[in-house]
Formats: C-alpha cells, sequence, structure tokens
C-alpha cells in the first residue's frame, strides 16, 4: 500500500516537473528584445471608396496583433517594429456568366500594401508586400445588402495574412 502511494505521488511530481508549452498563435518573435509596435493609419488610396474600411482593417490588425502577440502597441515612431501602409483597391468583378450574357455572381476584391519595419534588427529585411483577398456574392443582391459581411470576412483574411508574413515568418 504504501508502494503505491509513493509511486502515485511519484508520477505526480515528475509529470508537473516535465510540463512542455505549445502555443500555436504562429508568432516568432523573441520578446526579450521586441516589446513595441507601431501600427499606423491604412489610408484608402483606392479609385472606389468604402468609407469604413478603414477603420475596419485597422481596428481588426490591431486585436489580431493583441490576441496574438505580446507587443505593446503605441502611437510612437520609436517602436521596436512598425506595420504601416494603405488600402490601394477596392474592385468588384463579374465572376459567373449566365447564358443571356449577365452575371451570376460578383467578386468584391480588397487589396492592401504593408510595410513591416524591424528597428531592433537590421539584419532581418524589411517586407515591403501586397496583400489581397475578396469575397463572392450573388449578383441578385446589392452590394450596399451584403458590403458589411464581406468586408468583415475580407479583412479578416487580410490581417492573417499579413500576420503569418510578418510575425510568423511564413
Amino acid at each position: 500500500m504504501i508502494k503505491r502511494i509513493f509511486l502515485i505521488l511519484a508520477l505526480a511530481v515528475v509529470s508537473q516537473a516535465c510540463s512542455i508549452s505549445y502555443t500555436f498563435n504562429g508568432a516568432i518573435l523573441d520578446y526579450s528584445i521586441y516589446k513595441t509596435i507601431a501600427v499606423s493609419n491604412f489610408p484608402i488610396r483606392a479609385a472606389l471608396v468604402y468609407a469604413p474600411l478603414q477603420s475596419m482593417f485597422e481596428n481588426k490588425l490591431q486585436d489580431l496583433i493583441t490576441r496574438q502577440t505580446r507587443l505593446s502597441i503605441v502611437d510612437s515612431s520609436n517602436t521596436d517594429l512598425r506595420l504601416e501602409g494603405e488600402i490601394t483597391g477596392y474592385a468588384l468583378s463579374p465572376q459567373a456568366v449566365t447564358e443571356d450574357a449577365y452575371a451570376s455572381q460578383t467578386r468584391l476584391t480588397i487589396t492592401v500594401r504593408i510595410r513591416y519595419i524591424n528597428n531592433k534588427n537590421p539584419d532581418i529585411e524589411d517586407i515591403d508586400q501586397t496583400f489581397s483577398a475578396y469575397g463572392d456574392f450573388s449578383s441578385d443582391q446589392l452590394l450596399i445588402d451584403v458590403q458589411d459581411e464581406l468586408c468583415d470576412q475580407i479583412c479578416d483574411e487580410l490581417c492573417d495574412l499579413i500576420f503569418n508574413a510578418t510575425f510568423g515568418n511564413w
């Protein structure tokens, strides 16, 4: 009986001492070096403009960085990392055509150009890249009826792409 209690206690101690921690958020950052990031405004430079898009995108990007990293977002030019850019495209295009030559599907595509600057380590190359994502909707719907939902989904996808390209080092 005493051997059994000793064995259980020994297993409990060993299992506590040998715990392994994994994180699956995708961020590869050395938090002893990187503590702050500045996320600039992303003005709309597209031919078509949907005014709420800028704040929607900026908020989603900042929320993702806050949730997935331990970086502090600050409004300063003296930060460890910097993320800036602009929304360069907001376009509609027909995708599927019916037999009477009318579009049955329309695609909304949003394009964002980002610049990711590492102020702490000049050996690491900065990123200057363009990302696009899209959502399709039926042409019998008006854009105004689906615009908020589509922009929300597209911004989520864009933020994931940007996060993986910058913090994920994919």
